[in-house]
């Protein structure tokens, strides 16, 4: 299980926290979503949680951050990678830069942690399947789409196989297709075990995907709960965020006083 225990933290030279007193877990096999206003507070939260803050940007860091019951300060950076990774909303900040071909860039990551080379193939081309990405392959990295260039940022990491997942608004420069293989590639790995933190502002995306939601508000938690109970509450839109489209419709059906029946699919539609 991965915990944040009252966890603050202050980027250098701030006057104040970006985040205050978070308290989270993140147990085996279970998707939780992390919701909230721009300037909330969401991407601190990945930071954290995936050990690059303070460590790799500097800051200072309250509370405790976890993992099996251990607490992770002090620890190098690479000793979190094959634990914990991480995703960026920009896709170019994830990439190697070194590499000719998508296939090599897919592998970077995984080879540089020592991956015997026959299970270094078959993650690769697993992680490329998985997103529906295999023919991009050969193309190279660095002319691509943004949209596509996620996906293979997104691969690079599945690559990895790590424990646990920290996505900061992956499907930011996806279409809905995009944004549904991603969110079939998160199922499907949570069933195999892994745990799954993702920040995002698609809450569709969230309601068929997590187990959980917490909601932040300037930084602080606003609220935390069952996926379902917290995307149904009517604070959220007081608190910046657009609610999955079903509920938006069913609360204007009830408005306007109509059954759901009555726009209801027929059955086999």
């Amino acid at each position: 299980m991965l915990v944040l225990d009252t966890v603050s933290y202050r980027y250098a030279g701030a006057a104040g926290d970006a985040v205050t007193k978070i308290s989270l877990d993140l147990r085996d096999q279970e998707v939780v979503g992390l919701v909230g206003a721009n300037e909330s507070g969401k991407s601190t939260v990945c930071l954290v949680a995936s050990g690059l803050a303070p460590r790799a940007i500097g800051g200072v860091l309250g509370g405790r951050v976890l993992i099996d019951g251990a607490d992770v300060a002090g620890r190098p950076i690479h000793e979190l990678v094959g634990t914990v990774g991480i995703c960026f909303q920009n896709p170019e900040t994830q990439l190697s830069g070194v590499t000719e071909t998508v296939f090599e860039e897919v592998a970077f990551g995984p080879a540089n942690l020592g991956i015997d080379r026959d299970e270094l193939v078959r993650r690769t081309g697993e992680a490329l399947e998985t997103l529906g990405i295999q023919g991009l392959a050969r193309r190279d990295p660095r002319r691509l789409s943004g949209g596509q260039m996620q996906l293979v940022a997104l691969a690079g990491l599945l690559a990895l196989q790590p424990r646990y997942l920290v996505l900061d608004e992956p499907t930011a420069q996806l279409d809905p297709a995009g944004t549904r293989l991603v969110g079939e590639a998160l199922q499907a790995l949570a069933q195999r075990g892994s745990a799954i933190l993702i920040a995002e502002h698609k809450t569709d995306l969230l309601a068929g995907l997590c187990g959980r939601i917490a909601v932040l508000q300037r930084g602080e938690l606003a609220m935390l709960g069952g996926a379902q109970e917290v995307l149904a509450d009517d604070r959220l839109e007081g608190l910046g965020i657009a609610a999955p489209v079903q509920g938006r419709l069913q609360r204007r059906i009830d408005a306007l006083g109509l059954a759901a029946t009555s726009i209801a699919p027929e059955p086999g539609r």
